[in-house]
């Protein structure tokens, strides 16, 4: 068994590099940004394990299996275990880090995200966030990244409720819309683990209330909640609608989310229980 805290030689990275399509590389800019959009846009955000009572855990052997092997998605500690594990065998260097999900003197240490230091740089990884970046953007106060019209930016926080740290902003029609809180603590395996103990079991948690699937495609993010589909796109408005019914099913299909035909079955179960109690 692996001696690193996070498991890291447990990775398999060819098989990671293989299902997102990217040779790897020596650690650049370049291939960072490359490695984080294709795994972007390789795996669904979502909350569909939660739903169906199944989920497997954040141990990177969990994840791996879910997403490397099966091809599925999930959210930020999934998200944020795996891209780190694969940066850090590739030979950057990473920290985990943790954040708050709105109002930060209200939310939880709830969202996971990787620090990247690349040639005296501080980067911030953010691939598994619902509205995630496409790519690291610089940690330092106004920092700002347009990927095609997606646009991002960094705030200094230096008043949050964890002393030092940084916001990530992201413009809206309404203008900069607050996303999350990240603070600078050092953060260990049992941290990710009470993280997702908390989001995945907690009676309130609102991933236990409602579906979460979305995805990055060509020029569009698509979000599918259990009764709603919202649709954005760089430049444009907001399309927001009530989703159909039987929607459900094709939707699934296209955003590409692998479900067995009894996790299928179960889920549209779950979402449509959802919608007659909401």
């Amino acid at each position: 068994m692996s001696e690193h805290p996070w498991q890291i030689d447990a990775l398999d990275l060819d098989g990671y590099l293989t299902r997102i399509d990217v040779a790897g590389g020596e650690p650049s800019r370049e291939a960072l940004d490359e490695l984080h959009e294709a795994h972007v846009r390789t795996f669904t955000f979502d909350n569909i394990d939660v739903l169906l009572g199944t989920h497997p855990g954040v141990t990177l052997e969990a994840v791996q299996e879910k997403f490397v092997t099966r091809g599925r998605g999930g959210y930020c500690f999934e998200h944020g275990t795996l891209f780190a594990a694969v940066l850090e065998r590739l030979g950057y260097d990473v920290r985990r880090l943790l954040g708050r999900v709105g109002p930060p003197t209200r939310s939880p240490r709830t969202h996971c995200v990787v620090e990247v230091s690349l040639d005296g740089e501080r980067l911030l990884a953010d691939p598994g966030f619902g509205m995630s970046v496409m790519r690291p953007i610089p940690l330092f106060d106004g920092a700002e990244d347009d990927h095609h019209g997606w646009r991002y930016q960094v705030r200094r926080a230096d008043r949050s409720v964890a002393g030092t740290g940084w916001e990530l902003h992201r413009l809206r029609e309404q203008g900069w819309e607050l996303m999350h809180t990240t603070d600078e603590l050092p953060v260990q395996p049992v941290d990710v683990t009470m993280g997702h103990h908390y989001t995945s079991t907690y009676p309130t948690s609102h991933f236990r209330r409602g579906l979460m699937l979305s995805r990055h495609g060509d020029g569009r993010h698509t979000t599918v909640s259990a009764d709603a589909v919202t649709i954005r796109r760089p430049g444009e408005p907001t399309e927001h609608r009530e989703l159909e019914d039987g929607e459900l099913e094709q939707l699934l299909d296209e955003l590409a989310v692998p479900l067995t035909p009894e996790e299928r079955s179960r889920l549209l179960g779950v979402v449509a229980w959802l919608r007659r109690s909401g």
